[in-house]
Formats: structure tokens, C-alpha cells, sequence
């Protein structure tokens, strides 16, 4: 299991270094298909996607293309157009096809294009600021690295429990492990590429405690619905949600703090 989950991660971290650095076209056409099969496995994890697709998931799958279609154009006056439109067509298909369709389903299926489709663009926004090409990496370092880095020290030292119930492995030595180490290495990163030392290391830790709020948030909705991984497409990881339920997170978090502390 541990070297499936080894060269699954070399392929993913590969395909990442491709897609960030092509940028424009491919990484928008890349990251709307991880959050296509994204929201698919969140909708069959729901129990809203039967045997077919149906209306709903229809719906709000053109809803993620329209949105970032949106993205890519950098069409920002009208971003709140494009969150508030998905929720109109839903609506207008539970008007007419109740009671067919109930309340729920539109909840499951608008939070799906939310939680999915919206966070993740948050990783084309970041790379199509200024400094983009550098800044999109803190996602990664931040999740990815805190993730890894947070195994590593709750293995060696990790004796108390941070959530029992919803992942009883972590522990708190290991999340303050993830959270230090995030920030070391933003400041291994700022001081690589001519970044600000204490404003790299700010954001690399406070984006890692953001992407264990993510990891354990999608581990919720799993034991909610009991179920053990969200899909089977990346061997020895799961499904899209399952390796990237902390970058979710994450990505919309350093696109602002990079906003905010940056710019």
C-alpha cells in the first residue's frame, strides 16, 4: 500500500508541476475536471446520483463549466453573478419538478458545486496574480507538506489524540508538527524565490491549519455517510476528494491572505 500511495504521489506532484507551469488553458481545463469527477463522487457519496446522471447533477456540472469559463476571462464584476446563478437554476428545476425533487437535493447539489468547483478554482486565481507563478505553490506546501510532515512527527512523538472519532491516527503532536513545518518551509520557499521571510512563513502556517480543517471536514462527511474513501481513481489514495479534501481548503485561504498580506 505504501509504495502504490509513493507513485501515486510522484505522478501527482508531476502532473501538478506541469499544469501550474503551462498555466492558462491547461490548468483551467485541468482543475474543472478534477472538480467534474470531484462533485460526481461527493453527489454518489450524498446518494444523490443514482444509477443515470440526472437533472440536478447535469445542472450544476454546466454550472461549474460556466463558472470557470468566468474564472479564466477574469471576469470579476461579475463573480457574484456567477455563485448566485447556479442557485437560480436549481431552484427553477425543484419548482418544476416537484415533489419529484426535494429541498435536499438542491442543498446537496449546490453545496457540491460550492465545496468542489468554487474552492478549487481558488488555485487558478492564485496563479493568475501577480507573482502567481510562485505564489501557487504555498497551496501545496501548505497541504500537502503539512499532511506529510505532520505523519512523520505524530509517528515519532505523537501520544494525544486530536480527533478520535473522525480520524484516530492524528495527533496533536503531529499537527503542530505539520503547522511548524509548513512554516518552515515557507520560509525555505520566500527565501528561494526572493519572498518576504515572516509573510511566506505567516501564510504557510495558518494555511496548514486551515487544510486540517479541510482533511477532517471531508472525513466528517464520510463517517456521516459511511462510507471509507470517496472514489477509487488514484490508487492507494482514493478518490479526488480524498487527496485533495485539504487543498479545498486551503486554496481560497492563501488566495486571500496572499491578497491581503502581499498586495
Amino acid at each position: 500500500m505504501f509504495q502504490t500511495r509513493l507513485k501515486s504521489g510522484i505522478v501527482l506532484v508531476a502532473a501538478a508541476l506541469v499544469t501550474i507551469w503551462c498555466s492558462g488553458i491547461v490548468l483551467c481545463c485541468t482543475l474543472l475536471a478534477l472538480s467534474l469527477i470531484g462533485m460526481s463522487e461527493y453527489y454518489r457519496v450524498m446518494g444523490l446520483h443514482k444509477e443515470h446522471y440526472g437533472i440536478l447533477e447535469i445542472t450544476a456540472f454546466a454550472s461549474a463549466v460556466l463558472y470557470y469559463i468566468g474564472v479564466y476571462a477574469n471576469a470579476g464584476r461579475y463573480a457574484a453573478a456567477a455563485i448566485v446563478l447556479p442557485l437560480i437554476l436549481l431552484m427553477g428545476v425543484y419548482v418544476f419538478a416537484y415533489p419529484r425533487i426535494v429541498i435536499q437535493d438542491i442543498q446537496t447539489a449546490y453545496f457540491g458545486f460550492l465545496y468542489v468547483a468554487v474552492m478549487l478554482s481558488f488555485i487558478l486565481r492564485t496563479r493568475l496574480l501577480p507573482d502567481g507563478g510562485y505564489l501557487v505553490w504555498l497551496i501545496f506546501l501548505c497541504s500537502w507538506g503539512c499532511d506529510t510532515l505532520a505523519y512523520c512527527t505524530g509517528m515519532l512523538i505523537g501520544k494525544h489524540k486530536m480527533a478520535p472519532i473522525l480520524s484516530p491516527k492524528k495527533t496533536v503532536e503531529g499537527a503542530i508538527g505539520g503547522v511548524l513545518g509548513a512554516a518552515i518551509l515557507g520560509l525555505i520557499f520566500a527565501a528561494v524565490t526572493g519572498g518576504t521571510l515572516y509573510r511566506y512563513a505567516l501564510i504557510c502556517a495558518v494555511g496548514a491549519l486551515i487544510s486540517m480543517i479541510g482533511d477532517l471536514a471531508a472525513s466528517a462527511i464520510k463517517r456521516n455517510q459511511d462510507v471509507k474513501d470517496y472514489g477509487t481513481l488514484i490508487p492507494g489514495h482514493g478518490g479526488v476528494l480524498d487527496r485533495f479534501d485539504s487543498v479545498i481548503f486551503t486554496a481560497p485561504v492563501i488566495y486571500f491572505l496572499a491578497m491581503l498580506v502581499l498586495y
